[in-house]
């Protein structure tokens, strides 16, 4: 049997998981490789994940090297990849990669590259890594704009991250808008059974720029609400989120946390919820290359309203349909929120016209569609 492939999908991304870059991993690499007959997935490994699996037609290898620093990681990453696709130079018709440390490797293939930019690492290193040197900033920064450079197309999740790739020098006609979607939520999908009475919910990372802490200091003034809870559903561990949980039972927050929590679930907590809150902060993160946040196309999938920081990158998604506080803001957020608990058929109006949007233009099949557009045209070049 010829194990050479025709197309590789190659993320610097545990896979799966709980994150929502999981979530679009499956759907984007699935598009892939229904469309060559099946092709190499290469992901970060870890946990119980095998290294090595076969799924039909598709392999898919897991990096499973223990590397503490990030960019000594992201090199050994850069050169496994290498490895794995080096047997498959002379079939590869298309490379579709998440950052610059796949895309090095699968430029070297000679296969058109597909660079899909969800986020800058030179945007994104100093909040995973503090301490990192400018100089070493701007050396990501060259390898970035060199990947982006060179690729066949760029594909983004919005305009925001759109025209922070142009700033880079990419030719605009070579980027191409694929946002984020979200599958309609069934009517009758069944209430989590140890959800509180009434609850507002967040899902999402517990990260610095997503601001829990702000959502828990709102939280705080909302105390006469003696009904309501907030729910806290994360892909992290227990561990990780130690500071803010410190800082809910300081503020004598009532909150139900849900850590790893399996994404086929958090349809049920989103759909029962009063209303979601996105508290994202401005910072760079999410004012320069922004994101399209797959909790936000969840909550409008549901049918549940969403509060959330005024970010141009927001507006994106939810257009008129959502209610928004300037970030960073806890009394401000405490406020909008109090009003649409107020007013239930505002929630339920809001609620309904979102989740119209979804089924009429931002599902994952109509996600997948837009990228099989972007396949046609590279693949007609």
């Amino acid at each position: 049997m010829d194990d050479r492939h025709r197309a590789a999908y190659v993320a610097f991304d545990r896979f799966p998981s709980a994150k929502g870059s999981a979530v679009h991993i499956r759907h984007m690499a699935a598009e892939l490789f229904e469309r060559y007959g099946g092709g190499l997935l290469c992901v970060l490994g870890g946990g119980d994940l095998p290294a090595y699996q076969r799924e039909g037609a598709v392999e898919i290898v897991r990096f499973t090297d223990v590397v503490p620093n990030l960019l000594d990681r992201a090199q050994a990453f850069s050169a496994w990849v290498a490895d794995r696709l080096e047997p498959h130079h002379d079939t590869l018709e298309l490379c579709h990669v998440r950052d610059p440390w796949s895309a090095l490797p699968a430029l070297g293939t000679g296969a058109p590259l597909i660079f899909e930019a969800n986020g800058l690492p030179s945007i994104e290193l100093p909040y995973a890594w503090p301490m990192a040197a400018p100089s070493t900033l701007a050396k990501v920064r060259e390898i970035e704009e060199h990947c982006l450079r060179h690729a066949s197309a760029v594909v983004v999740p919005s305009y925001v991250i759109r025209n922070a790739v142009t700033d880079r020098g990419v030719a605009p006609d070579r980027v191409h808008l694929v946002p984020n979607g979200a599958d309609p939520v069934a009517a009758d999908v069944p209430r989590p059974p140890d959800a509180p009475g009434r609850y507002v919910v967040y899902v999402g990372v517990l990260q610095p720029w997503q601001g829990v802490d702000v959502l828990l200091r709102a939280f705080a003034r909302l105390a006469d609400l003696t009904d309501l809870s907030l729910v806290v559903c994360s892909s992290v561990t227990p561990s990780r989120s130690r500071p803010l949980v410190r800082l809910a039972e300081r503020l004598g927050v009532r909150v139900t946390w849900r850590f790893q929590l399996p994404h086929e679930e958090v349809a049920g907590w989103f759909a029962h919820a009063e209303l979601s809150v996105a508290p994202l902060i401005a910072t760079p993160r999410n004012l320069e290359q922004g994101c399209s946040p797959i909790k936000v196309w969840e909550s409008m999938a549901a049918g549940t309203a969403v509060v959330a920081s005024d970010l141009p990158v927001i507006r994106e998604v939810l257009g008129d349909l959502g209610r928004f506080v300037p970030p960073g803001r806890p009394a401000e957020l405490a406020r909008a929120i109090r009003v649409l608990l107020e007013y239930p058929e505002l929630r339920r109006d809001l609620g309904e016209r979102s989740r119209q949007k979804i089924i009429d233009g931002f599902t994952w099949k109509h996600a997948r569609s837009r990228l099989s557009d972007v396949y046609d045209l590279v693949a007609g070049h």
